[in-house]
């Protein structure tokens, strides 16, 4: 499938609503209002599918480990509920697009398994089964896996799917662009401002827009801030050569600690094993490829694979409650201007629930799950954590070649990286965000703000924010 082509932002537009970002939310969003007949411009920074969602293991699934015993305790019956119905929305939706639009995405009808090694989570595994099926969720415990390792049981959800997102993105693109809707790609937004309509704009151009919908993998702008409401996390994702699917018939996630997931999925070439390892604060590792190293060791352990095909990071973003936060943080003071982030890792439902959400908003009607979702909801004000960078170097002689590192020089401090050739690249080490400083990823090439997870690329530009603005040049490092 040929990717999607768009042209950049440019000159003075007029719409009903601005959406900036194109991923999971952001098309969503966009093609449910398209379908509606209203008028749309979607910007992205980059490419459309290619960030946070198009990076993800795409499950299209209702279990969510294990969540809905947890949303009893914390928000009753109701909210729990809630959570379950906009989930499961969110997965039928997306099989009508795919139907509905003719999206060639690779969907596989798998059932969903959280699974246990340790007879101890028997009972979480159990309670979590009636917590789920008092919702109208279907969920068993079965002892026998389709697995090439031993384990005690699991929690199986059945008639869950999986997809490829970047050709299920692609596809929401081209159908909301047949509606009439408009995208353009490599534009990054640098402010949006308010007035008689919001303005949102670009470096080439500007657009005003009745609404606006920040659907960024962390918000670049809110009227309540979301970057201290939040905690930014990555972890490692791999995919190898596997000759034998059939020894892995669904998708699975592990109940016990540190949590790993894994399912199957196909290039052209043939069948793969696509592999999440535990979860790691964003910017807080001085050796990121040790995480990948642990997951191969573990894989290789458990499975019979063969050649490793890829490897990433990917960035969420968590919340107290485990609840995404969408809508609308002040539409006393900010009408119009709407959200979307907080998904915890299962952005795939979610996030296409987040999209029906806003669009209800945006239309006037009443969304079931909103007060649940509510992004100005009480949280805890102590579950955001700052952290330091964890890249520092006493000088350029302890950064390998291809490495980077940050070093202090007076008050200063630089991120360099030391290139193949032997020259130096420094800039400055402060986030553009909030002035935290970064630190080196040395499996992406990136430099990862251990504050609040804009991540950017080693020549500084913002692969994505909350950070707005690349990482300033410095010609006068002092070598």
């Amino acid at each position: 499938m040929a990717a999607t082509t768009h042209p950049a932002l440019e000159g003075a537009h007029l719409t009903e609503t601005v959406i900036i970002g194109a991923g999971i939310v952001g098309l969503s969003t966009a093609l449910r209002l398209a379908e509606q007949g209203r008028p749309v411009i979607v910007l992205e920074g980059l490419r459309v599918g290619r960030q946070v969602s198009g990076r993800s293991s795409a499950k299209i699934t209702t279990q969510h480990r294990l969540i809905y015993r947890h949303l009893l305790a914390s928000v009753g019956v109701e909210g729990a509920a809630a959570y379950a119905e906009a989930n499961i929305l969110g997965a039928g939706q997306i099989r009508r697009w795919i139907a509905n639009h003719g999206i060639s995405c690779d969907l596989q009808e798998k059932p969903a398994y959280t699974y246990t090694c340790e007879r101890v989570r028997l009972p979480d595994l159990e309670a979590e089964m009636i917590a789920a099926n008092s919702l109208g969720l279907h969920a068993e415990i079965v002892e026998q896996l389709p697995l090439p390792f031993d384990t005690v049981a699991a929690l199986r959800f059945p008639d869950q799917a999986q997809f490829n997102p970047v050709h299920y993105l692609d596809g929401l693109a081209r159908a909301f662009v047949d509606l009439g809707g408009k995208i353009f790609e490599q534009s990054r937004v640098l402010s949006v401002d308010d007035g008689h309509r919001w303005r949102v704009a670009t470096s080439a151009g500007s657009i005003e827009a009745e609404n606006v919908v920040v659907a960024t993998n962390m918000t670049i702008k809110s009227p309540v801030g979301m970057a201290n409401r939040t905690q930014p996390r990555s972890h490692a994702v791999m995919a190898f050569r596997f000759d034998n699917p059939s020894l892995v018939d669904g998708m699975f996630i592990a109940a016990d600690d540190p949590v790993r997931s894994f399912r199957t999925g196909r290039d052209g070439s043939g069948s793969v094993l696509l592999a999440l390892g535990p979860h790691f604060d964003t910017g807080h590792e001085n050796d990121v490829a040790a995480r990948f190293a642990e997951l191969e060791r573990w894989v290789r352990a458990h499975f019979p694979v063969g050649d490793s095909l890829w490897y990433w990071c990917n960035e969420d973003y968590d919340t107290a409650d485990c609840i995404p936060l969408v809508g609308e943080p002040d539409p006393v003071k900010a009408p119009g201007f709407y959200i979307a982030t907080g998904f915890n890792a299962w952005g795939i439902t979610n996030g296409t629930a987040a999209g029906l959400l806003i669009s209800d908003g945006i239309a006037g009607r009443v969304n079931p799950w909103r007060e649940l979702y509510d992004p100005s909801r009480s949280l805890p004000d102590d579950f955001h954590r700052n952290g330091d960078t964890a890249s520092t170097v006493s000088g350029v002689s302890d950064i390998p070649k291809g490495g980077g590192g940050i070093v202090t020089r007076g008050k200063e401090k630089f991120a360099v990286r030391h290139l193949e050739d032997g020259t130096l690249q420094a800039l400055s080490a402060q986030c553009t965000h909030k002035g935290c400083t970064v630190s080196w990823n040395n499996v992406e090439q990136t430099w990862d703000c251990p504050c609040h997870g804009s991540i950017f690329a080693a020549d500084g530009s913002v692969i994505h924010g909350p950070a707005r603005q690349p990482l300033k040049k410095a010609p006068e490092f002092p070598r």
